[in-house]
C-alpha cells in the first residue's frame, strides 16, 4: 500500500486515535512558534489541519499542502475560512506558491515519507522570504532505529506506514543549482 494511500485510510481517524506522538509535535509546535505572528504561512503535509487550527491564530494567510485527498478532507471540514487554503500537493513536485512568499513553513511528520529531501529544502529555501523560519518536527532518527514507524489501527489489525531514515547532517538550505523546475 502506498503512503497516500495508507494516510487516505488513516484520515477517519487520524485526529480522534490515540497517538502521543502527533500529541507530542503539536505541542511542541505551540511551545516553540507561538511567540511569533506571521503574514504567510506554507504547512508541508499539513494533513487534517491540527496544526492549522492553531496557526490561524498568529498568520494572516495559510496554505496548507498534501498528498492526501482524505486528509485534505478532514482539514476542509474542521477549517472553513478566507485565511486558509488547503491545496493537494506532490511536496516532491512544484508546489505552486511563489518564491519569497512565505515568512513561516512548517513541516510535521512529514519528511520521514520523502526520499529526496534536497528538492524540499531548495524549495523551502526559495519560498521563505528574506528571515523567514523553517519549523521541522520529525520522529527522533533513534525512535527510527528502534523500529517505530507511523501506524494505526484497522478492523484487520495495525498498519504501519514505511519509513525513509532521515540523516540531516547531509542537508544543507545553501541555494545551489538543481535540475528542477520552479
Amino acid at each position: 500500500m502506498s503512503i497516500e494511500q495508507a494516510y487516505n485510510i488513516w484520515a477517519n481517524q487520524y485526529d480522534t486515535n490515540e497517538n502521543r506522538t502527533r500529541d507530542l509535535d503539536k505541542k511542541c509546535t505551540i511551545e516553540t512558534l507561538s511567540k511569533y505572528e506571521f503574514s504567510n504561512v506554507l504547512e508541508l503535509g499539513c494533513g487534517t489541519g491540527k496544526n492549522t487550527e492553531w496557526l490561524l491564530a498568529h498568520a494572516q494567510q495559510i496554505i496548507g499542502l498534501d498528498f492526501s485527498e482524505e486528509m485534505l478532507k478532514k482539514a476542509k471540514e474542521k477549517i472553513v475560512g478566507s485565511k486558509v487554503t488547503f491545496k493537494k500537493a506532490n511536496l516532491t513536485q512544484n508546489w505552486g506558491v511563489d518564491n519569497n512568499f512565505v515568512d513561516l513553513i512548517t513541516c510535521s511528520l512529514t519528511l520521514e515519507h520523502i526520499e529526496n529531501l534536497d528538492y524540499i529544502f531548495n524549495q523551502a529555501y526559495l519560498k521563505l522570504k528574506k528571515d523567514g523560519l523553517f519549523f521541522i518536527s520529525e520522529l527522533h532518527p533513534f525512535k527510527q532505529y528502534s523500529g517505530s514507524k507511523a501506524r494505526y489501527e484497522t478492523e484487520a489489525g495495525t498498519k504501519e506506514l514505511e519509513v525513509i531514515f532521515i540523516m540531516f547532517q547531509n542537508i544543507s538550505m545553501k541555494p545551489k543549482k538543481m535540475d528542477y523546475n520552479y
